[in-house]
C-alpha cells in the first residue's frame, strides 16, 4: 500500500509563482516523509510552467484559472468523459435551472448577506450545488435568464440605499460577473481523490476541498499565513469600488471565511496574531495549532558582503511589487536616509511586473524624490539566500504578515532586520535581532535603518544573535516534523490536539 495523500490547495502562489507561500510549500511538499502531495492550483490565468522543481513526493498537479476568457476546462481536462460533458450543456435548461438550481442560489445569496449566518446551513447549500453541478453544466447555468433574475431581484433587497441611492446596473453585474469567477471550482466536480484536503488560506479555495470533502470524505485542514479576511479588509479599504460591491465582497469573504474554520479538523497558524482573527470569525481554539515557519539555516548562513558593495551602505529587500509590501513606504524612507547617508543604496529583489500600475506608481515616486541612484529593483532571483548577504540590514515595510519567510532568512544568514511591526513578525523579530516599526511611517522606518548604519558594533550584535535565534527555533527540521505530526494525527482518525504556543 503506497502513501496516504494530501492535496494542497493554493490561490496565485505554488507551484506557478514566487512568495513567501510558495516558499513553504515547496519545503513542505519536497521533505515531509509520510504523504505524498497533490497540488490543486487557482490562478488567475493559465500557467504552463512551473518555477519549482517538482519534488518526486508530488504525485499530480491540477490548475484552475479563474479568470480567463475562457472556461478552465476549454484549456484543461478534469477527467469527464466527452460524453458527459456534451451531456451536462443539453442537460441544462432553463426549466431544470429554475428548479434545481435557483432554489440554491437565492439561498446562498441570502446567507451571504445574513447577520446570523448559521454556517451548517452554507455548508448545505455547497454540498447542494457540488451535487447539481455533478449533473449539469457550470456556464449554461450561471449565465442563464433564470439565474439573473433571481439575483437581480435579491440584490435588490441589499441595496442600502443611503449609500447606494443609484446603485448602478454596472455594479450589480460586476457582483454577479465575481460570483461567477469565485464559484469556478464548483465546475470541476472530479477533484483528485485524497485523504486531506489541505488549505492554504481561509477564502474561496475551500471548494474543492468541500466537493473532495462531501465526495470521498476527505478531511479539510488549513494553514494560515495571512489572514484572508483581513487582507481582504485591507485591500477593499484602500479600493475606489462603490458600496454595493465592496459590501458583497465583504460579506461573501466573511461568509467563506467561516466555513473554512467550520470544516477544518486542524487549523494551523504561522503566528499568535493570527489566533484572535481566527476566533472573531468562528474558529474552534481547540482546534488551532501555532506551527512556525522554518528555513534551511545551512544555506542561509552568514557570508561576506560582495566586493563591490563593501563600502556601499546597503539595504536589502526581498519583496514582490505589490500593494500589502506598502513598497510606497520603503521608497520613502530612503528619501530619510539618503539625507544622511547620500551614497545608500536600496537594493530591491521581487517580481516587479506582477503589479504594473503599482510599479509605475512607485517609479514615479522614486523620480519625484530624486533618488533613481539610490533606490533600486533589481528584478526577481531564484537563489534568495545570496540575497540577503549583500546587505548590512534587510527591510521589509509591509502592511500584513504572516510570519515572513523574508524575516527569517535575513536573520539566519546574520543580517539585521528594519521591519514593521504586522502579524507575527514580533514573534520572530526580537528586540536583539533588529528594529521594529509603525506601518506607513516612512521617518520611523529611515530613522532606524540610519542608526543601524551608523552604528557598527549594534549591528555586529544583532547579526550574531539574529543567526541564533534562528538555530533555537526556526529550523526546517522543526517545522517538517510537526506538519508530519499533524498529517499523522489526521490520517490515523485521532482528535487533533494542539500543542501548546511556545512563548520565547
Amino acid at each position: 500500500m503506497g502513501k496516504q495523500s494530501v492535496m494542497l490547495v493554493l490561490e496565485g502562489t505554488y507551484p506557478f509563482n514566487g512568495g513567501g507561500v510558495s516558499t513553504w510549500a515547496h519545503l513542505l511538499c519536497s521533505q515531509v516523509s509520510n504523504v505524498n502531495f497533490k497540488l490543486y492550483s487557482i490562478n488567475a490565468n493559465f500557467e504552463t510552467t512551473p518555477k519549482y522543481d517538482l519534488s518526486p513526493n508530488i504525485t499530480q498537479v491540477v490548475q484552475v484559472p479563474l479568470w480567463t476568457p475562457d472556461e478552465p476546462y476549454d484549456y484543461i481536462s478534469y477527467g469527464d468523459e466527452y460524453y458527459k460533458t456534451v451531456g451536462k450543456k443539453e442537460w441544462t435548461t432553463n426549466e431544470i435551472v429554475e428548479r434545481e438550481f435557483v432554489p440554491v442560489f437565492s439561498k446562498l445569496l441570502h446567507l451571504i448577506y445574513d447577520d446570523n449566518l448559521e454556517v451548517e446551513h452554507l455548508d448545505e447549500v455547497f454540498r447542494a450545488l457540488w451535487l447539481y453541478f455533478e449533473d449539469y453544466d457550470y456556464k449554461e447555468t450561471m449565465r442563464s435568464e433564470p439565474v439573473w433574475k433571481a439575483y437581480r431581484e435579491i440584490m435588490s433587497q441589499y441595496i442600502v440605499r443611503d449609500y447606494n441611492p443609484d446603485a448602478a446596473l454596472i455594479d450589480i453585474t460586476i457582483g454577479l460577473r465575481w460570483i461567477y469567477r469565485f464559484l469556478i471550482p464548483l465546475a470541476i466536480t472530479d477533484v483528485p481523490k485524497c485523504d486531506i484536503a489541505h488549505l492554504t488560506l481561509s477564502g474561496f479555495p475551500v471548494i474543492p476541498a468541500l466537493i473532495a470533502h462531501y465526495k470521498y470524505g476527505t478531511k479539510i485542514m488549513l494553514t494560515e499565513h495571512g489572514v484572508f479576511i483581513r487582507e481582504r479588509l485591507l485591500a477593499l479599504n484602500n479600493s475606489e469600488y462603490p458600496f454595493f460591491l465592496k459590501r458583497l465582497l465583504i460579506r461573501f469573504s466573511e461568509a467563506i471565511a467561516r466555513l473554512a474554520y467550520y470544516k477544518s479538523e486542524a487549523i494551523v497558524s504561522v503566528n499568535k496574531f493570527n489566533i484572535k482573527w481566527e476566533k472573531m470569525y468562528g474558529a474552534d481554539p481547540s482546534k488551532i495549532w501555532i506551527i512556525y515557519n522554518g528555513i534551511d539555516s545551512v544555506k542561509f548562513k552568514p557570508k561576506p558582503k560582495p566586493d563591490h558593495l563593501q563600502n556601499v551602505p546597503t539595504v536589502v529587500a526581498a519583496a514582490r511589487i505589490f500593494e500589502l509590501k506598502d513598497v510606497i513606504t520603503m521608497i520613502r524612507s530612503c528619501a530619510v536616509v539618503q539625507k544622511s547617508i547620500p551614497d545608500i543604496q536600496y537594493l530591491i529583489y521581487g517580481d516587479d511586473k506582477a503589479v504594473p500600475e503599482y510599479t509605475d506608481t512607485c517609479l514615479h515616486l522614486i523620480e519625484e524624490l530624486g533618488i533613481k541612484e539610490n533606490f533600486i529593483f533589481m528584478g526577481p532571483r531564484s537563489d534568495s539566500h545570496n540575497i540577503f548577504p549583500e546587505g548590512d540590514l534587510s527591510i521589509l515595510t509591509s502592511i500584513s504578515e504572516g510570519f515572513p519567510y523574508t524575516v527569517i532568512e535575513s536573520m539566519s544568514c546574520g543580517v539585521p532586520v528594519v521591519s514593521t511591526d504586522v502579524g507575527g513578525v514580533k514573534e520572530a523579530l526580537d528586540e536583539n535581532s533588529g528594529f521594529l516599526c509603525k506601518p506607513k511611517n516612512a521617518q520611523e522606518i529611515g530613522h532606524r535603518v540610519i542608526e543601524l548604519l551608523q552604528n557598527h558594533e549594534l549591528r555586529s550584535k544583532m547579526a550574531t544573535h539574529a543567526r541564533q535565534r534562528v538555530l533555537d527555533h526556526f529550523t526546517i527540521s522543526k517545522f517538517i516534523r510537526q506538519y508530519e505530526d499533524v498529517y499523522e494525527q489526521l490520517l490515523n482518525e485521532h482528535q487533533v490536539e494542539n500543542q501548546p504556543v511556545e512563548i520565547f
